[in-house]
Order: structure tokens, then sequence, then C-alpha cells
């Protein structure tokens, strides 16, 4: 099993390397015979799968550390200590949690699926799913220069992402059961068990491979066809119906979802699209997209049983588009 594992994990790695030496020096070493211009289009998908991917692996790598790291150093005791026991507490302290979490959507993924295994609250680990990704200085920064001229959009993301999670923590608290968390395939490496093998940081680089590997095949999958759609994508037909409120609003939130971007740079693509739709709409391209996308839902799958991801978008779609709603008509009458 653990052969098994390594080779995988290592066949893994020189599929990366090869694909990273193919877009950096790939024109060096492709005989002259092939002529690849005529395909811009396929060259156009790879040109942005690149940048989702070397924008997105190091935040996943971080986020493999922080898990592997709350895995193997910090006790179920600690964190039952620390979380509180009442349901809105709760879901403050996991708010608070998220100022000073440095990951992205992806890495946040499993950092809660381990939090939740040592005894963190399924509604708290929600709350943290949904505020990280924009809940932290370098959204604040990147969202604050893409719309220095409508600072509303700022103060509106902030505002309604911390809605957003106090009204899906509070219905997961209320209906969700306590055990959405997918069980391992590999072998964990903590407690006892291991140390008559190997020193703790040696099952920490072990575990953190694992982990790393595991989520981004999946990451890999999303990211694919993120760059397809948005090569294909036609702005001309988006303008026809950003006007629109109700359509305009539920467009830019699916755009969100299929462009898979991270939310530290999200922001200067919806002010690409500032001049084509409300900011109700604007709002829900910059809310929905840090919580979900095509990629990290695949690595949702990956993580969490079927039900809970199911009844997890549902949810949260349904909250952040009511919500855009709301403040797309508060800003258009001059609110935040």
């Amino acid at each position: 099993m653990l052969l098994k594992r390594y080779t995988g994990n290592l066949l893994l790695l020189i599929l990366l390397f090869l694909l990273l030496a193919f877009f950096f020096v790939g024109d060096v070493f492709i005989p002259k015979g092939i002529d690849l211009s005529g395909y811009p289009m396929l060259h156009s998908v790879f040109v942005v799968f690149l940048g989702l991917f070397l924008e997105s692996i190091p935040f996943l790598f971080l986020g493999a550390i922080a898990s592997s790291f709350i895995q193997l150093f910090i006790s179920e005791e600690i964190i039952q200590r620390m979380i509180p026991k009442r349901p809105m507490t709760a879901i403050f302290a996991a708010i608070g949690a998220a100022l000073i979490i440095p990951v992205c959507e992806c890495a946040i993924i499993p950092v809660v699926r381990r939090l939740i295994q040592k005894g963190v609250p399924v509604h708290a680990g929600v709350v943290l799913l949904v505020t990280a990704p924009i809940l932290n200085v370098i959204v604040f920064g990147s969202t604050y220069y893409a719309f220095q001229n409508n600072p509303s959009i700022l103060y509106g993301r902030i505002i309604l992402c911390v809605l957003t999670a106090v009204i899906v923590g509070l219905f997961i608290y209320i209906f969700s059961k306590k055990d959405v968390v997918k069980e391992e395939k590999f072998e964990v490496v903590h407690g006892h068990e291991h140390d008559i093998r190997s020193t703790k940081w040696t099952s920490f680089i072990d575990h953190t491979s694992q982990e790393f590997f595991m989520v981004g095949r999946y990451f890999i999958i999303g990211a694919l066809f993120a760059s397809i759609f948005q090569v294909l994508m036609d702005r001309n037909v988006m303008a026809d119906i950003g006007l629109a409120p109700i359509k305009g609003t539920a467009l830019m939130m699916g755009i969100a979802f299929v462009l898979s971007l991270c939310s530290s740079a999200d922001a200067f693509v919806a002010a690409s699209f500032s001049h084509s739709f409300l900011p109700g709409s604007i709002l829900g391209f910059l809310v929905f997209g840090p919580m979900l996308d095509l990629k990290n839902i695949l690595i949702m799958m990956s993580c969490f049983k079927r039900s809970f991801v199911i009844t997890y978008v549902l949810l949260v779609f349904a909250v952040v588009f009511s919500l855009c709603l709301i403040a797309g008509g508060l800003i258009s009458k001059g609110g935040f």
C-alpha cells in the first residue's frame, strides 16, 4: 500500500514538472516541422490554465501544510477548548479566525476537513469555508484598488460575506448531520502508531505530500474546465443582459463559478465587467466565486460526503443570490 501510494505521488510529480517544462520551454524542444500556429484557441487555453495553475498551487501547498500541522501537532483537547460551546459564539469565533488564516478557497477545504475531524463543530467549519477566502488583508487590498472609485463594492463584499456566513452557519447547525467528512483513502500518519517508524517531522512531510497530491488532482481537472470556458466565453452576449438585476446576478455568479479565479485577484476581473453589469451583479461575482467554483467543488467532493456538498452548494447559492439582489437595490439608492 505504501509503495503504491509513493509511486503514484512520484508519477504525479513527474507529470507536474513535465507540464511546467512544456509551457516554459516547449517552443524550444518542439520540432520546427510541427506548426502549432493554426491552433490559437488551444494555445490560449493552455496559457489561461497555466495562469490559474501557477496562481493557485502555492496556496494549495500552504493549505496542505496547515492541514498536516493541525493533524499532527494540535490535539483534540486544545481545539475543543478554543471553540465556544454556544452556536452563535462559535460562528463569530470562526469569522474571527478567518481573518488570520491566509489561505484561499481551495486551500481552506482540507484545513476545515481536518479541523472538523479534530472536533470543531460542522457549522463553525462551514463558516470558515465561507469567510476565509474573502476576509483577509490580501483580498481587502485587491478589492480596494480595483474599485477605488466605488468603495461600496468593497464594503458590500465584506458585509455580504459575514451575513452569508451567519445564515449558512445557523442553517447547517440546525439541519445538517455531524458526520459529513469523507473517509480518507490514504493511511493517516499520526499518534503513536507511526512514531515507531519515523519522527513526527517525517510524518509531517509525508502527510503534507499526501494531502497536496490528493487535492491537487481535483484542482487540475477543475482548472482545465475553467480555462476552456474562459477562452470560449463571448462577452457581447453577456452585455445584453447585464442591466437586468436577476439575470445579471445569476450570470455573474455562474461566470465566477466556472472561471474559478483566486480570490486575491478576482476583483480586477470583476472590475472589467463593471461597465456592463450592475453593482449587485458584481457583488455576486465577488462573493459567490470565492465560496464556490468549479475546482473547489471537485476538491470538496474529495473531502466531504456528497449529500453535505449538495446541501452546501444550494444553500450558499440561494443566500448569496438573495443578498446580492438586496444589496444591489440598496446601492442604487445610495446605501452602503
